[in-house]
C-alpha cells in the first residue's frame, strides 16, 4: 500500500480525482465568486502615521449591494418589509402641484434644521452622504436630525446611497471632497427620479425635488434634468405658512441686503492663521464670557497647564469683534500701556437698530465708566478670530420696529449676555408680548447686530408655564417627555421580586427600616435602621434604592439618564432623571412594600466607632415613610417606644457623635437660606414665603448619608484605583476670603482661613454682643467664598480631598434615583463585591472623565435653574402683595448701592442710590472697608436696615424685586414707610 502511494499510477489517480472535483464544483465556485464581486467594490489602501512615529497600513473595503430599498410605499419593485415614505406625499405648493419627496443637500440640513423640524415638512429622503457630512460638521444638528428621523409621523427616510451599486460614485482625480459629495447627492436624486417613474401611472406623477442653496449645485442639477429649487424658493411657495417662512435661516444674499456698506468690525482671521498664532504664542485660545452688566465688556478665560488659568479683559465693540457668550475665540493681548481696569457701571444696550456711527458714542460711555474704576489694571486684549461658535436657539422677546409695514425687527434675548438679534418676520404683531425662540444665522462685519431667524413661539410673557419653559431652555435642562425607545426598557407591570432577583442578594425584610424625607417626597432614595446586637454593639444600615438593577448599561434608558445627569427640582415641579414608574414607584423605598436595595451596614460601638463594614445587595420592606417633622416628634415623644421610634433614637444619638467628630476634624458648618413656598392648591401660585427650618432629624439623615458615601468611596477606590468616580471640593484660593475677612473685621472679629479647621473654629467663636444673627450672616458669607464641588475620575486626578467635609475621599452613593453619578458608583460597588458584572466603559478612565464633565455641567445648570425658579416665584409672590416693609442686613457694599438680605424671606435685593429719575446724592466708596458714605451716613457690611420691597414689572422680560431704603433716614435718599393694609383671606394651602 505504501509502495503504491509512491508509484506513478497513484499520482495519475489523484490527478484524475482533482480534475473531477474541479469540474463538479466549478459552477458553484463561479457563482460564489460572482456573488462576492457583486457585493464588494474593492479595497482602499492607505498609510497612516502613528503617535509613536511609525507607519501603519490601513485597508478598507467598500461593499456595494443591490438590495438597498427606496423606502416608498408607491414602489412594487423593492422587496422591502416596511416603508417610510408615503404614496400620497402632498404639500400645497405654488411650485409643485404634484405629490413629491424632498431631498435636501448638506447645507440645507445644516442651516435650515428649524424648517425641517416643522410638522408640515414630511416625506423627506436623507441621503447617507448628507447624514455623514452633518455628523462631522455639527453634532447638535446631527442629533436633531436623528430625532426627526425617529419620528414616524414625519416620514423621514435614510437612504444608504453610498452602498447601493447604482448610486455609489468614486471621487475623480482633482475633485474636492465637497464637489464629490454634491455629485453623489445629484446621482442619488437622479436614481430616485428614474426609479419612481416606473410607478408614475399609480402615483399621480410622484416626483423627487432636490433642495439646495448652492447656485453651482443647482445649475448642475438642472443640466442633469433634475427637479431642483433653492430652499427659500420652495418654502416661500408653500401656501398659507407665514411662520415657516420666518423660520428660514438667512442666506448670504439676505445677510448682505440688510447690512450697511460701512465696515463696523475687523475681519476674523482664517483658522490656519489662528492655529499658527496660538502655536507661536502670539494668540491665546479661550472661552468668551460676556458681562451681564456691561454689553461693551467681556473676559476670555484661558486655561493654562494644570490648575493655572488667566482671564483676558475685552472692552469695546471693535475688540469684542462679534464674539458671543461661550464662543471659543482667539485673542491677541494689547500692549501693556493699553491695559485697562474692569468698568464699574451697568451699561445695557439700548441703541437703535441702525448701524451708523454707533460705536463712537458707545466707546465714550465705556471710557467714562472705566475712568471711574480704581481697581488695578488687568491683561487686556482683542478678539481676532472665532475657533468655535456656541450658538443655540435663544429665548427672549421681539422689539417691534416703529417703521410701519417693516418686516425687520430686533429680538432681545432673556440672557443679558447675548447681543440683540436682527430678524425678519411677517407676524410681528402676533409675536409682540410673547416669549419666542430665535437662532443666529451669522454676524457680518458690516452689521451692528447678528442676523437670525424666528424658531418658535413659547407663549405669553409672564405666564407661569411659559416662564418655566424659558428657564428650562435657557439653562439647557432636558425636559422633553421620555421617548418610547426609553420607556421600552422599563419593567413590565405588574412587577414583583423573582427568585432570580434574590441571587447574590440578602433578605433584610425582617429589619425595622424607615425613611425620613421632606414632606411630599415621592422619590425616596434612602432608608435607615439601627438595632442592638447580642454582643452589645449596634448595627446601623443605610439602604439605598437599587436603581442600577433596573437601568442596565448602554441601553436607551441608561443613555437618557446619563444625558440628563440629575433630577431638577423647581418650585412645584420636578423634572425627573428617570421615568416616573421607577422614580416614584419601583425604585422608591415606600413603606410596607418590598423593594430592592443596596445596603451599607456597619457594626458600631455606642461611641459611633466603626468596627466592621459590609456592603450587600438586599431586599427590604420599610416599616414607615416619615417626614423630618414626624420623625422628630417620635424621638421627642417619651410615650412612644415602638421599634421604629427606638431605631430613630439610636440613629439620632449616633448622628450627634458623628457630627461632633466631623466638626472636630475641621468640617465646615456653613449656612444658606433656603425658602419654601406655600402654594394655592387650585391656582398653584405662591401665597406665602418662608425660610426652611432645619431639625435634628435633618442632621441625623445627613450624617449617615455622609458616612455611607465616605465608606463606599474608600471601597471602590481600593478596588478600582484608576476608574473610581469620586467627588472633591477644592480649597478656595486665599483671595476668595477677602470679603469675609473685611466683614468680620468691621465688627472687630478675627477669622483664620489657613485651613478648613481654622475657619470652622473661627466661625464657632465669632460672636457680637447684642447681635445674635451675626454668626449666621458670617456663615452665609463664608458659603459664598467656597469653590464648587465636582465629580472626577480617580485615574485622572491626584487631589481627592473634600475641603468642606474635611474628608480625604468622598463620592455620591445615596441618591441614585435623582443623580446619575450614584448609579455609576452602584455599578462599581456591585462589581467590587461580586454582585454584578463589569463592562468596558466602566473601566475606561477617559470615558469616566468625559461622563464626569457632563455631570458637573448638568448639576451646575440644575442649580441655576432652581435659583431662577425661586426668583420667578418670589416675583409672583410680591406681585400680589404690593409694597411690603421688612427689616434686613447689608450683605455687600457696592460703589452706588447696598445689597440687602431679608432673613424672613431668604431674599436678596439691591438698594440703588443713583437712580436715573433723581439727582444722585454725594457718594463716597471706600474699597478697604468696604464702606459707602451717603451724605453723612456710612454703610458697613452687616448693618441693620429697613426697606420697602416691591415688584418692578416695567420690563416684562426682566422683572425684578426693587428695594428702597426706609431706615436709616437719609434726606433725599430714603423713602417714607408706606401703609401696609391687612392681607386678604388666605386661599387653600398646598405646601
Amino acid at each position: 500500500w505504501r509502495r503504491w502511494l509512491r508509484s506513478a499510477s497513484a499520482a495519475a489517480f489523484w490527478e484524475a480525482c482533482c480534475i473531477v472535483l474541479v469540474l463538479t464544483l466549478s459552477p458553484l465556485l463561479f457563482w460564489c465568486l460572482t456573488a462576492l464581486i457583486a457585493i464588494m467594490l474593492k479595497s482602499k489602501t492607505f498609510v497612516k502615521k502613528t503617535r509613536s512615529g511609525g507607519v501603519m497600513k490601513i485597508v478598507r473595503e467598500h461593499y456595494l449591494r443591490d438590495d438597498i430599498w427606496c423606502g416608498s410605499e408607491a414602489c412594487t419593485e423593492c422587496k422591502q418589509e416596511s416603508t417610510v415614505l408615503q404614496k400620497d406625499a402632498c404639500i400645497e405648493s405654488n411650485l409643485c402641484s404634484y405629490p413629491h419627496y424632498l431631498i435636501p443637500d448638506t447645507n440645507v440640513v445644516l442651516h435650515q434644521i428649524d424648517v425641517l423640524e416643522d410638522p408640515m415638512i414630511r416625506n423627506v429622503i436623507i441621503l447617507q452622504t448628507v447624514l455623514q457630512e452633518v455628523r462631522h460638521r455639527s453634532a447638535p444638528v446631527y442629533k436633531r436630525l436623528k430625532d426627526i428621523i425617529h419620528e414616524k409621523e414625519k416620514h423621514f427616510y435614510t437612504f444608504t446611497n453610498e452602498h447601493r451599486r447604482e448610486t455609489f460614485i468614486e471621487r475623480e482625480p482633482g475633485e474636492s471632497a465637497n464637489d464629490r459629495n454634491d455629485r453623489a447627492i445629484r446621482v442619488a436624486a437622479k436614481w430616485y427620479s428614474q426609479h419612481l417613474k416606473m410607478f408614475e401611472s399609480d402615483t399621480d406623477g410622484l416626483k423627487v425635488v432636490l433642495l439646495t442653496n448652492d447656485q453651482g449645485n443647482k445649475q448642475k442639477a438642472e443640466e442633469s434634468d433634475l427637479l431642483v429649487y433653492k430652499c427659500e424658493e420652495y418654502i416661500k411657495s408653500l401656501i398659507a405658512n407665514p411662520e415657516l417662512v420666518d423660520r428660514l435661516a438667512l442666506s448670504s444674499d439676505d445677510k448682505n441686503e440688510i447690512t450697511s456698506s460701512k465696515v463696523l468690525f475687523p475681519e476674523h482671521l482664517p483658522l490656519s492663521r489662528i492655529q499658527a498664532g496660538i502655536k507661536s504664542g502670539s494668540f491665546l485660545q479661550g472661552t468668551f464670557r460676556a458681562s451681564r452688566d456691561n454689553y461693551l465688556e467681556a473676559t476670555v478665560f484661558v486655561q493654562g497647564e494644570g490648575e493655572d488659568s488667566t482671564e483676558v479683559l475685552i472692552q469695546g465693540l471693535q475688540n469684542l469683534n462679534r464674539a458671543v457668550h461661550q464662543d471659543v475665540v482667539a485673542v491677541q493681548l494689547l500692549p501693556r500701556n493699553q491695559w485697562v481696569a474692569p468698568s464699574s457701571v451697568v451699561l445695557q444696550d439700548e441703541g437703535t437698530a441702525k448701524d451708523d456711527d454707533v460705536e463712537e458714542e458707545e466707546e465714550e460711555k465705556l471710557v467714562a465708566a472705566t475712568l471711574m474704576s480704581s481697581m488695578s489694571l488687568k491683561p487686556t486684549g482683542k478678539v481676532v478670530g472665532i475657533i468655535k461658535r456656541n450658538w443655540r436657539p435663544f429665548c427672549g422677546m421681539l422689539n417691534v420696529s416703529q417703521i410701519k409695514e417693516s418686516t425687520r425687527h430686533l429680538f432681545t434675548p432673556a440672557d443679558r449676555r447675548i447681543p440683540r438679534i436682527r430678524i425678519e418676520t411677517r407676524q410681528a404683531s402676533t409675536l409682540a408680548g410673547q416669549r419666542i425662540m430665535v437662532a443666529i444665522d451669522g454676524w457680518p462685519k458690516h452689521s451692528r447686530y447678528p442676523n437670525g431667524h424666528f424658531v418658535r413661539s413659547l407663549g405669553g410673557a409672564g405666564e407661569k408655564n411659559t416662564e418655566e419653559e424659558v428657564l428650562l431652555l435657557e439653562h439647557d435642562v432636558p425636559h422633553q417627555a421620555f421617548s418610547q425607545a426609553v420607556l421600552s426598557f422599563l419593567p413590565k407591570m405588574p412587577w414583583a421580586i423573582t427568585p432570580e432577583d434574590m441571587v447574590r442578594r440578602e433578605d433584610l425584610r425582617h429589619l425595622t427600616v424607615c425613611s425620613v424625607d421632606p414632606p411630599g417626597c415621592t422619590d425616596i432614595d434612602d432608608a435607615l435602621h439601627c438595632r442592638e446586637l447580642e454582643n452589645g454593639n449596634l448595627e446601623v444600615g443605610v439602604h439605598i434604592a437599587d436603581v442600577s438593577h433596573f437601568i442596565r448599561p448602554g441601553n436607551a434608558l441608561d443613555k437618557e439618564a446619563a444625558n440628563r445627569g440629575t433630577t431638577v427640582y423647581l418650585c412645584g415641579k420636578r423634572i425627573d432623571m428617570v421615568p416616573e414608574l421607577l422614580s416614584s414607584n419601583l425604585c422608591s423605598l415606600r413603606s410596607n412594600v418590598e423593594r430592592l436595595a443596596f445596603s451599607c451596614i456597619w457594626e458600631m460601638n455606642h461611641e459611633a466607632e466603626i468596627l466592621k463594614t459590609r456592603f450587600t445587595k438586599s431586599v427590604i420592606n420599610s416599616k414607615a415613610s416619615l417626614t423630618y417633622a414626624e420623625a422628630q416628634m417620635r424621638i421627642d415623644d417619651t410615650t412612644k417606644n415602638d421599634d421604629t421610634t427606638k431605631s430613630l433614637r439610636g440613629l439620632n444619638k449616633l448622628a450627634k457623635i458623628l457630627k461632633r467628630r466631623r466638626i472636630e476634624k475641621g468640617a465646615l458648618t456653613l449656612s444658606s437660606l433656603e425658602v419654601r413656598f406655600h402654594m394655592d392648591s387650585e391656582t398653584h401660585d405662591p401665597i406665602d414665603l418662608q425660610t426652611k427650618e432645619l431639625m435634628e432629624t435633618n442632621s441625623m439623615v445627613e450624617e449617615f448619608m455622609l458616612l455611607a458615601n465616605i465608606s463606599v468611596a474608600q471601597k471602590i477606590y481600593d478596588e478600582f484605583s484608576e476608574c473610581a468616580l469620586l467627588r472633591k471640593h477644592p480649597a478656595p484660593p486665599p483671595s476668595n476670603y477677602d470679603i469675609l475677612l473685611k466683614a468680620a473685621k468691621s465688627k472687630d472679629v478675627v477669622i483664620h482661613t489657613d485651613s478648613a479647621k481654622a475657619l470652622a473654629d473661627s466661625l464657632d467663636v465669632a460672636k457680637v454682643d447684642g447681635f445674635p444673627y451675626f454668626n449666621t450672616l458670617l456663615r452665609i458669607l463664608a458659603t459664598r467664598c467656597m469653590m464648587q464641588a465636582v465629580y472626577f475620575c480617580s485615574g485622572m486626578d491626584s487631589d481627592f480631598h473634600h475641603y468642606g467635609l474635611a474628608s480625604p475621599i468622598y463620592t455620591h452613593f445615596t441618591s441614585p434615583i435623582r443623580r446619575y453619578a450614584d448609579i455609576i458608583v452602584h455599578r462599581l460597588l456591585a462589581v467590587a463585591i461580586g454582585a454584578d458584572s463589569t463592562y468596558p466603559d466602566l473601566m475606561d478612565k477617559h470615558k469616566q472623565s468625559a461622563l464626569c464633565n457632563n455631570l458637573n455641567y448638568r448639576h451646575k445648570m440644575a442649580q441655576y435653574a432652581q435659583r431662577a425658579s425661586v426668583a420667578f416665584h418670589t416675583q409672583l409672590f410680591f406681585k400680589s402683595r404690593g409694597i411690603l416693609n421688612e427689616e434686613g442686613f447689608v450683605l455687600f457694599v457696592r460703589k452706588n448701592a447696598i445689597i440687602v438680605l431679608i432673613p424672613k424671606f431668604g431674599l436678596e435685593g439691591t438698594v440703588f442710590f443713583d437712580g436715573k429719575d433723581k439727582t444722585a446724592p454725594n457718594l463716597v466708596y471706600d474699597e478697604e472697608g468696604p464702606t459707602l458714605t451717603i451724605e453723612q451716613h456710612t454703610f458697613h457690611i452687616f448693618d441693620k436696615v429697613k426697606v420697602t420691597i416691591s415688584l418692578d414689572d416695567s420690563n416684562i422680560q426682566h422683572q425684578k424685586i426693587r428695594m428702597a431704603l426706609i431706615d436709616p433716614v437719609i434726606s433725599g435718599v430714603s423713602v417714607p414707610a408706606p401703609d401696609v393694609g391687612p392681607q386678604a383671606k388666605k386661599p387653600k394651602l398646598d405646601q
